[in-house]
């Protein structure tokens, strides 16, 4: 069966260095809970995204 992820939320936030630290912490303590954290940079936005697996 093919691994799929579906995104169930995104939220736009002013960028901040410390954001990849909450990120990593997320997918650290919620991957086995079956979700993953993602973050993207558009200029001095971040959007962090929430999948599920």
């Amino acid at each position: 069966m093919e691994d799929k992820l579906e995104l169930i939320g995104q939220k736009e936030l002013n960028y901040n260095d410390e954001l990849y630290k909450l990120v990593d912490f997320l997918n650290k303590t919620f991957k086995k809970k079956g979700f993953i954290f993602g973050i993207t940079k558009k200029e001095d936005k971040a959007i962090i995204s929430v999948y599920e697996t």
